[in-house]
């Protein structure tokens, strides 16, 4: 099981509720379901739902710089 990160557990205490609503509805299942389990809190899965985000964020633009450089090369 992840556990989330002390970093994202601060971002997301200081989120407001609209903005938690959106990020659990974008939550995966799974996440979601620890909830109704109250194996975990709705901060720690917002602040795991950051999380991977981020992760997701960061592999994007890696991969779109990538594309740019093949462009520019080719």
């Amino acid at each position: 099981m992840r556990t989330p990160n002390d970093a994202y557990l601060e971002k997301a205490r200081r989120l407001r509720k609209t903005d938690v609503e959106r990020l659990l509805s974008r939550a995966r299942k799974k996440l979601m379901r620890r909830i109704e389990d109250q194996t975990m809190t709705v901060e720690e899965v917002v602040a795991i739902q950051l999380e991977i985000e981020d992760e997701d964020l960061a592999e994007w633009r890696e991969r779109w710089a990538e594309i740019q450089a093949k462009t520019k090369a080719g």
